[in-house]
């Protein structure tokens, strides 16, 4: 169940920064508010998730599932290119998470 709200966690870590985007720096209220509620999420999400796991790999994870999911949409949505360099950091992002979920 740790790993279930651990994964939402990071669900919710990428939500709100999508949001965050769209809020056009809290000028818009749906927004901004979106950003907020997923925000709160991403944290009672990540508590719950420590409640059973250590907090340096929860973190880890946390964190991680955020930055690469963050890199897909800017990828998909917004067209953002990653040089050779980027792609190789964001694939060993990918196996630090899985390393973690493995050991």
């Amino acid at each position: 169940m740790q790993w279930i709200m651990l994964l939402l966690a990071g669900i919710s870590e990428i939500t709100w920064a999508y949001f965050m985007k769209l809020s056009n720096g809290f000028t818009k209220v749906v927004p901004s508010i979106t950003t907020l509620i997923f925000y709160v999420l991403s944290a009672v999400f990540l508590s719950l998730a420590l409640k059973k796991l250590p907090l340096g790999t929860a973190y880890a994870m946390w964190t991680g599932f955020g930055i690469v999911g963050t890199s897909v949409l800017g990828i998909l949505i917004y067209k953002e290119t990653l040089n050779a360099a980027q792609i190789i950091c964001i694939v060993l992002i990918v196996c630090g998470i899985v390393g973690l979920k493995i050991f």
